[in-house]
């Protein structure tokens, strides 16, 4: 069974910074390619960051490049979120998303390309 199991969220103020985690379990974890995807209140899941199985090749969305870095560690099963400066407008529950199997560098953004998903961790932050 595949689990996805993410970890890390909480209330926080404007500026402060965050580190989630993404422990995988039941899947090839380096034959995969994950990222991260947040849902924001009243708004529609969207995509944040996503990393080639090597961890060679990371993609951001454009508006989160250099606030957001997301890498991983396949000896540990697990992907993380390193979240800085962060602000209230991403105050949004995080899910962890696994695209498997992924050998290719290419950049997914789409719902529709990750097999397994996370139920989700709530980030709140405060001004």
């Amino acid at each position: 069974q595949v689990q996805l199991v993410e970890s890390g969220g909480g209330s926080v103020q404007a500026g402060d910074s965050l580190r989630l985690s993404c422990a995988a379990s039941g899947l090839a974890f380096g034959d995969c390619g994950m990222a991260w995807f947040r849902r924001a209140p009243g708004k529609e899941r969207e995509f944040v960051a996503s990393i080639t199985r090597s961890g060679g090749d990371t993609y951001y969305a454009d508006a989160l490049s250099g606030q957001f870095s997301i890498s991983r560690d396949n000896a540990k099963n697990t992907v993380f979120l390193q979240m800085n400066t962060l602000e209230p407008e991403d105050t949004a529950v995080y899910y962890c998303a696994a695209k498997y199997p992924q050998f290719d560098r290419y950049r997914y953004t789409a719902i529709s390309h990750y097999n397994y998903w996370g139920v989700g961790t709530q980030v709140t932050v405060s001004s």
